[in-house]
């Protein structure tokens, strides 16, 4: 989309890899996360498989010809990408209320891009891949390695959801998408494959000028109006939950009931005195 590449956004030699430390696995949750908002259909998006000269895009490649295309894309922070039609968006926040994940939810399963720090030296989705092999084989998950557009590619069916696992290498960054669908939805060739297939090529980096550790992920930054309801809605959730809890707190407290004080009998009292009185001992 975006024509001639910079030759330092170039594919990276894949036999060509340094070693990297242990790569913090990731699970990947089926379960569906509430849609937050709508997200337009994208006029020029393009169906068609990956082939050689396409993204994705280093951000500092693009930038000038990114600007005619903005209102057609999703900018994420670190990641930039277009919205199949009728793709809706749907954000995973953490606990405290921050961003951790954005998908992309189509009518035949899930899209997750998400970018990484890496080396200016090649090979980090290499040693990725195989990592995250083993891991899902440990998992139960049947797991095999398959050749796409940009290499290599993990396929893995598992008991929730069958997966498929697509990176990239760039210049100091990398980027891995995720495909989760049900049974079949992940196959070479299936319309989630090739709609995934069709968002990478045309996803733009932006990698920052930040030193970061290798694998770290980069940051994603949500846009003011969507992050402005996430917040909203995330406060909201938080003072619903202090509320439930409050009330289970007073459900179980035990209240006290006061008890009427006994007083002692009182001698009886006749018409004329006391009782003492009448019986002479006053």
């Amino acid at each position: 989309m975006f024509g001639k590449r910079n030759k330092r956004s170039d594919r990276f030699d894949e036999d060509q890899y340094d070693e990297y430390g242990e790569y913090d696995d990731v699970e990947y949750d089926t379960d569906e996360l509430p849609i937050v908002e709508p997200v337009e259909e994208t006029a020029d998006f393009d169906d068609s498989p990956a082939g050689e000269g396409t993204g994705p895009y280093d951000y500092d490649d693009v930038s000038e010809l990114l600007d005619t295309v903005a209102e057609q894309r999703l900018d994420l922070g670190s990641v930039i990408l277009p919205v199949p039609p009728g793709g809706q968006l749907q954000v995973e926040m953490s606990p405290d209320g921050t961003p951790q994940a954005v998908h992309l939810a189509t009518e035949h399963g899930r899209i997750t891009v998400a970018a990484y720090a890496a080396p200016k030296s090649p090979g980090q989705w290499r040693a990725v891949a195989a990592d995250l092999a083993d891991s899902l084989r440990k998992e139960g998950a049947r797991v095999a390695v398959e050749t796409g557009p940009w290499g290599r590619e993990i396929l893995a069916i598992t008991e929730g959801a069958d997966l498929r696992f697509i990176g990239v290498d760039g210049y100091r960054w990398m980027v891995r998408l995720v495909a989760a669908g049900p049974s079949g939805a992940a196959d070479d060739g299936a319309p989630l494959v090739a709609a995934a297939r069709a968002i990478l090529s045309e996803t733009v980096i932006r990698r920052g000028s930040d030193p970061l550790p290798v694998r770290d992920p980069l940051p994603v930054v949500l846009p003011q109006q969507l992050a402005e309801q996430l917040a909203a809605a995330h406060q909201a959730q938080v003072e619903a939950q202090q509320q439930q809890m409050a009330a289970q707190a007073a459900a179980t407290q035990t209240p006290v009931r006061a008890q009427p004080q006994t007083l002692p009998p009182q001698p009886r009292r006749g018409a004329d005195g006391s009782a003492m009185q009448q019986l002479g001992l006053n």
